[in-house]
């Protein structure tokens, strides 16, 4: 049976960075737009590009190296603009798991990670340490990596500065233990990559959709668009109204995660062609991609007009370092003011 809805997946249950989707739901931007939109989410994240893919699910949200490894496997889905830009993303795990800043110290530790591409990074990385991919122990867990770090059946795990961090920060102040216990071995600072773009989450569509109802997917941006302008503008009534969408969103953690995710939503949802070189240069560097490969992204939605790029994306990387660090310690709503190019 067809359906004139545009049916949207998540990359995962909701979560408070998916805010601006739920919100232009629930405040009818969509139905101002003329669409009418089913936001859907999966039962694995690792499913989310092979079901867009195979156009089962006409758009839904991904991160970055996940959309270039999806095109190279054939699934023809193209980024048509970012939710988050640059998330830190790395191995989290807590001060007395043994594991150390030296990346050496994971050796015989059991390391968690979410889909088959965290497990390509992690064993990348080992030949730059005189290690091998078989000095660990590499368990899945899914999007569960914080479960299992609290449980101990891992001893760390592939994770995001705003959202596992985050949840065991709070696992740990009611122990009683210092938040600052947990910490992280960035991925993009190992691998000497320059950002953490791979993990920028974008909104992605299945191509033979994408080319037969390009006016819906405008109308789709412009709608999340005007969602995110709110966001950013009055965040904590945005959140109150996300809250009456998804109730479980009121829990202290969720509240936290989202305070932590606010610097990184894309204030103009375009995908920046300086990220999309680096990560499909990393792609190719991981075997992943094929030396010819080009990335599938595009701004061509996108019908405002676009900020200039960073002009100084390394001392950017270092001041977001700075100010999440700051909303770590006391709480609140913060962005960075970013200098973009002449």
């Amino acid at each position: 049976m067809s359906t004139d809805k545009i049916t949207f997946l998540m990359n995962w249950h909701a979560t408070p960075y998916h805010a601006p989707v739920y919100l232009a739901q629930k405040l009818w931007y969509f139905q101002d737009e003329g669409i009418k939109v089913a936001l859907l989410e999966p039962n694995d994240p690792s499913d989310v590009t092979e079901i867009i893919g195979s156009g089962k699910i006409d758009m839904g949200f991904k991160a970055m190296i996940h959309t270039l490894a999806a095109k190279a496997r054939n699934f023809p889905v193209t980024s048509i603009g970012s939710l988050l830009d640059e998330p830190f993303t790395g191995v989290v795990y807590l001060k007395d798991s043994g594991i150390t800043t030296d990346f050496r110290s994971l050796k015989g530790k059991k390391i968690g990670y979410v889909g088959e591409f965290g497990k390509i990074q992690i064993d990348e990385l080992t030949k730059y340490y005189g290690m091998k991919p078989t000095d660990y122990e590499a368990v899945r867990c899914g999007m569960n990596v914080s479960k299992a770090i609290i449980e101990g059946s891992i001893h760390a795990g592939i994770g995001l500065e705003n959202v596992q961090m985050v949840e065991l920060e709070e696992w740990l102040a009611g122990q009683g233990r210092p938040r600052s216990d947990v910490q992280m071995l960035r991925i993009d600072e190992l691998a000497e990559l320059g950002c953490c773009c791979f993990c920028s989450i974008l909104y992605i569509a299945n191509d033979k959709f994408m080319a037969e109802n390009p006016d819906k997917i405008r109308k789709f941006m412009k709608a999340v668009k005007r969602a995110t302008d709110y966001v950013l503008a009055s965040p904590s009534e945005a959140y109150e109204v996300y809250i009456d969408i998804k109730p479980e969103m009121a829990s202290p953690v969720n509240r936290k995660i989202y305070e932590r995710s606010y610097a990184y939503f894309s204030k103009d949802l375009k995908n920046v062609q300086r990220d999309w070189e680096k990560v499909a240069k990393y792609g190719k560097r991981l075997g992943v991609l094929d030396a010819d490969f080009v990335p599938n992204h595009t701004n061509e939605f996108l019908t405002w007009k676009l900020e200039g790029d960073s002009a100084d994306p390394t001392g950017d990387q270092k001041r977001m370092l700075a100010l999440q660090q700051d909303v770590a310690n006391k709480g609140g709503f913060q962005r960075l003011d970013v200098k973009v190019v002449a």
